[in-house]
């Protein structure tokens, strides 16, 4: 990048580089805005899941048969 030598070059930079710094924080506040909505909506799915009616025999699960 090249540095202006003038003042009005220097304010026109300084302004950009300024701009892009506020876009980078509005999209990382976006960002965490959705990180934060999604943890929120895993929460409520988690929630939601039915409890096992009962579980499994002993033994049931347990062996692979591997001769077939």
């Amino acid at each position: 990048m090249e540095i202006p030598t003038s003042t009005t070059g220097l304010a026109t930079l300084a302004s950009t580089m300024s701009q892009g710094q506020v876009e980078a924080e509005v999209n990382v506040a976006v960002l965490k805005k959705a990180i934060d909505l999604q943890k929120e909506s895993v929460g409520q799915l988690l929630q939601a899941l039915p409890t096992p009616a009962q579980s499994l025999p002993d033994g049931v699960g347990t062996r692979l048969n591997v001769t077939a």
